[in-house]
C-alpha cells in the first residue's frame, strides 16, 4: 500500500503544469458539469441546422436523393445552384417519395398565420403532433423552438469569435509592453518616425477608406465581411512593411540612423487607459449605431475590438515577471532573438490568466449581443437571438414563453461560463498545489 502511494506522489511529480491544471479542474464538481453543459449547448450551435430546420435531412424526390441541408451550405459558399424545380419552394409541402426532417421542422424565419401567438400549451392547428410548437409561437407564427435552437448558434458565434479577436490584440498590445518595456525596445529614428507615420496611413487607407465595402460585404454574407476585413489586415501589413523598407536605405544618415529606446509599456498604458475611460457599452452601441448595414458580424468585430483591454493588462503583468527569469535570460545569453524568446518562451508561460479572462470575456460578449438584440441595434430585424425574443415580450407581455424561454437560456449560460472561470481560477492558482 506504501508502494503505491509513492508511486502516486512520483507521479503527481511527474506531471505537466497543465495536467495538474486539469487534475484541479476536475476536483471543481460545479465548474465540470457547466464544462458538459456547455459543450453540450455547443454541439447544439454546431448542428443548429440539422436540429430545426424546413428542409429535410435526406429526402427522395422525383426519382432522386438529395440531402437538402448540406446542398443550401453548397449554395451558400457558391459553388452549387439550386435546381429550377427547387428554388422558392415550400419544402413542406413537395410530394416526396420519402423525406427525412429534422426534430424541429421549422426554421427561424417560417411563419404559420394559423398558430399565431399561441402557447406550449396551448391548442394549435397542425396536420399532426409531428408539426407541434413545442414551444409556442410569437406574433407573427415564428417558431420559438425553432429560434430558440438558432439562437445559440448567434450566442456562441458572437462569444467565441469575438473573444478570439480581442485574445490576438490583448496578447499582442500586453507582451509589447510587458516584455520590451519602455527599454529593451530599440530601432532607428528614422524606423520609429515613419512607422509612427505609416501607422495612421494604414488604418485609414486599410479600414477607414474601406467602410463602404465592408457594409456591402455584410449585406452579402458573413463570409464576404470576414474576407474583406482579412483583406484590409494585408494591406495594412504592407503599409507598415513599405515604411520598413524604406526606412533601410535612409539609415544610412548618421543623425537619422542613430538608435533610440522605444518606450512600448508607457504608451500601450496609455492606450489602454484611453480605452478603459470611455464606457465599454456606450462606445460599442456609438459605433453600432451609426453602421449603414448592421449585421452579425460586425457586431462580433465590435465586440472583440472594444474588450482587449483586460486581456492586454493581465499577460503585460505576467510578462514583467516572467521576462526576468532565468530560462529567459538563459535564450537570450545563447544569442536567441527578442521575437524568438517572446513567442515561444515568453507568451506560452504567461497564457493562464488569459483563459480566465477568455471564460468571463465569452460570457460578457454573449450579455452584450443579447443587449443589443433587445434594443434592437446592431443585429438585422429578421434575425431572431435571445435578445430580440425578449424584445418582443416586451410589448406582448400575454406571451410569457418569449420571456421566460429566452430570459432563462441566456442565465443559464453565463452562469456556466462565469462557473468554469471560477474553475479556472481556482485550478491555476499555484497557491492552491500542496
Amino acid at each position: 500500500m506504501s508502494n503505491n502511494n509513492q508511486r502516486e506522489q512520483i507521479n503527481e511529480l511527474d506531471q505537466s503544469y497543465w495536467a495538474y491544471v486539469k487534475r484541479q479542474f476536475k476536483k471543481n464538481k460545479r465548474a465540470m458539469f457547466s464544462l458538459y453543459v456547455v459543450g453540450f449547448l455547443m454541439i447544439i450551435a454546431v448542428f443548429a441546422d440539422f436540429i430545426a430546420n424546413e428542409k429535410p435531412l435526406v429526402a427522395k424526390y422525383q426519382g432522386k436523393t438529395i440531402f437538402p441541408i448540406f446542398k443550401s451550405y453548397a449554395v451558400g459558399l457558391g459553388v452549387s445552384k439550386w435546381p429550377k424545380e427547387l428554388q422558392n419552394v415550400k419544402w413542406s409541402t413537395l410530394d416526396y417519395d420519402y423525406a427525412v426532417f429534422p426534430p424541429i421542422p421549422y426554421t427561424p424565419q417560417n411563419m404559420d398565420y394559423a398558430n399565431t401567438e399561441v402557447g406550449p400549451f396551448g391548442d394549435q392547428e397542425v396536420k399532426s403532433a409531428r408539426w407541434r410548437h413545442l414551444l409556442g409561437t410569437d406574433e407573427l407564427g415564428r417558431d420559438v423552438a425553432s429560434g430558440m435552437i438558432h439562437a445559440t448558434r448567434i450566442a456562441f458565434s458572437v462569444g467565441i469569435i469575438s473573444m478570439s479577436i480581442a485574445t490576438l490584440i490583448g496578447v499582442l498590445m500586453g507582451s509589447l509592453a510587458g516584455f520590451f518595456g519602455d527599454t529593451r525596445l530599440r530601432m532607428s529614428r528614422i524606423r520609429f518616425i515613419l512607422n509612427i507615420i505609416f501607422f495612421f496611413f494604414g488604418i485609414f487607407y486599410a479600414f477607414s477608406s474601406r467602410s463602404y465595402a465592408f457594409s456591402d460585404a455584410a449585406a452579402i454574407s458573413n463570409v464576404s465581411l470576414l474576407g474583406q476585413i482579412l483583406i484590409s489586415f494585408l494591406i495594412f501589413l504592407l503599409i507598415m512593411g513599405l515604411a520598413n523598407l524604406i526606412a533601410i536605405p535612409l539609415k544610412k544618415v548618421p543623425f537619422l540612423g542613430k538608435r533610440m529606446s522605444v518606450p512600448m509599456d508607457l504608451t500601450i498604458s496609455r492606450i489602454i487607459e484611453v480605452f478603459v475611460s470611455v464606457p465599454r457599452l456606450f462606445l460599442i452601441i456609438s459605433i453600432v449605431a451609426i453602421i449603414r448595414n448592421p449585421s452579425l458580424a460586425i457586431v462580433m468585430v465590435i465586440i472583440g475590438f472594444t474588450s482587449w483591454m483586460g486581456i492586454a493588462r493581465l499577460i503585460r503583468g505576467e510578462l514583467l515577471r516572467v521576462r526576468s527569469l532565468e530560462y529567459i535570460e538563459a535564450a537570450q545569453a545563447l544569442g536567441f532573438s527578442d521575437t524568438r524568446a517572446l513567442l515561444r518562451h515568453a507568451i506560452p508561460n504567461a497564457l493562464s490568466p488569459v483563459l480566465i479572462a477568455i471564460a468571463f470575456g465569452i460570457a460578457g460578449a454573449i450579455l452584450i449581443e443579447a443587449f443589443l438584440s433587445f434594443i434592437g441595434i446592431g443585429v438585422p430585424a429578421e434575425t431572431v437571438t435571445w435578445g430580440s425574443l425578449l424584445n418582443v415580450a416586451r410589448s406582448y407581455t400575454r406571451l410569457w414563453w418569449l420571456a421566460v424561454f429566452p430570459g432563462f437560456a441566456i442565465f443559464l449560460t453565463i452562469t456556466f461560463f462565469n462557473l468554469i472561470g471560477e474553475g479556472l481560477t481556482d485550478a491555476l492558482d499555484p497557491k492552491l498545489k500542496k
